[in-house]
């Protein structure tokens, strides 16, 4: 496996590491490090100072609070930088700012601790980190060049010492290598533990993109609704009142006239995609679920089913939108895999409300042996289960039976009406 950080790379054989890549990114990654410490000394320094100087004219607080944020651009370069060292960037912990505007960004980084991290990294690495850069750095590569400098300016020196002393030169280069990649890799990890999210900022982060998923969820529900409310109550009455239209047409011609077959057929084919407009209806949502809930959407997927389904769902009230629906397609995708690859000769699907969660179970007779990468559409089931934190469990030994099980945290909504 090839190494994603330093201090992996070090534990290569020394061939290998010392052949690769690492030593030069690690290298590079330290002769950055001033640049960005000379740049951090300007920023903050020359900010703090000259917000002190001009503080009697007003200038100055402004000046200061700029460098009380100037660890916020001195933190995105060296997150940037750190990709040298580390191929696992580091999540940016900052927060969307909870408006718009510099007052609403302002606001937001001010009551961020990450800002104050930023900044007293900031400080570290323009009083000592660069420091240490430059000297290490010019420590084991100015040993070599030291060494092959001083065997040959210095006078009466044979010719085979000077040689000798080359050959020791050289061969110091590949031993610093080493220490190096060793602070480097621990100049990383300190950056990465500075500069990147905590785990308080992991969970607020998480939390938000939890509800920002919710949402997402409503809004493709109501678009699915409003879809099929639109085919239900546009192209679907405008199929059926042209087959009726068809079917009147059709008795004002002589029977079995070339005007009468071209009519009933042209009649047919507008059942034909009535039907199929009525089968994309169900696909997208189907209006059964709509109008009287999952009980009633469940016996009718059932009662369409090629095989013998045994329906036992009771709930006490009817569920929120999201829920009947994942709950509706998970029990379609259950019976088409039993349908499709079991050979089941019949199947059962119950549902109940258990301490706040639905609980959906589709057992089948069949072989058994279901497997999410088989291509039996699970892993799409087990997705859309999760996007609504749900569960999934899939019960299926070679010989049978099959039980799939779906858990959905169900909130009460209210009583049937």
């Amino acid at each position: 496996m090839a190494p994603r950080t330093a201090w992996q790379a070090l534990t290569l054989p020394p061939a290998r590491f010392l052949t690769s890549s690492w030593p030069w990114r690690c290298l590079g990654y330290l002769v950055i490090g001033p640049v960005l410490g000379a740049l951090a000394v300007l920023m903050v320094g020359g900010l703090a100072v000259g917000g002190v100087m001009l503080a009697v004219v007003g200038v100055g607080v402004v000046l200061i609070a700029i460098c009380l944020l100037s660890g916020i651009p001195v933190a995105v370069m060296e997150r940037r930088r750190l990709q040298l060292v580390d191929l696992d960037p580091i999540r940016n912990p900052h927060r969307r700012p909870e408006g718009r505007g510099w007052r609403a960004w302002l606001s937001t980084r001010v009551r961020e601790p990450v800002t104050w991290r930023e900044l007293g990294y900031a400080i570290v690495s323009a009083i000592a980190l660069w420091w240490i850069d430059i000297g290490l750095v010019s420590l084991v590569m100015g040993m070599p060049i030291a060494m092959v400098n001083s065997v040959l300016t210095t006078e009466n020196v044979p010719w085979y010492w000077q040689i000798v002393g080359v050959v020791a030169a050289v061969a110091l280069l590949p031993i610093a290598a080493y220490p190096v990649t060793a602070w480097a890799a621990a100049r990383a990890e300190m950056t990465r533990a500075v500069l990147g999210p905590t785990d308080h900022e992991l969970g607020e982060r998480l939390v938000e993109t939890t509800r920002s998923r919710a949402r997402l969820v409503d809004a493709f529900d109501a678009e699915h609704r409003r879809i099929e409310r639109d085919l239900h109550d546009g192209a679907q009455q405008r199929l059926v009142a042209l087959s009726v239209s068809l079917g009147m047409a059709r008795l004002d011609v002589p029977e079995g006239s070339p005007a009468w077959r071209r009519i009933e057929h042209a009649r047919e084919q507008a059942e034909h995609a009535l039907d199929e407009l009525r089968e994309l209806v169900r696909g997208i949502h189907p209006q059964v679920l709509t109008d009287r809930g999952l009980p009633a959407a469940v016996a009718d997927v059932a009662g369409r089913s090629p095989l013998p389904v045994e329906v036992d769902v009771e709930l006490p009230w009817r569920l929120p939108p999201v829920v009947e629906t994942t709950a509706y397609f998970a029990v379609c995708e259950a019976l088409v895999n039993a349908t499709k690859h079991s050979r089941a000769s019949r199947a059962t699907v119950r549902g109940r409300l258990v301490s706040g969660k639905l609980v959906m179970e589709v057992s089948d007779d069949g072989v058994g042996g279901a497997d999410p990468d088989s291509g039996t559409g699970l892993i799409g089931l087990a997705d859309r289960v999760a996007v609504v934190d749900g569960q999934l469990y899939v019960t299926s030994p070679p010989g049978g039976p099959t039980t799939i099980k779906v858990e959905l945290p169900c909130p009460r909504r209210g009583p049937y009406e």
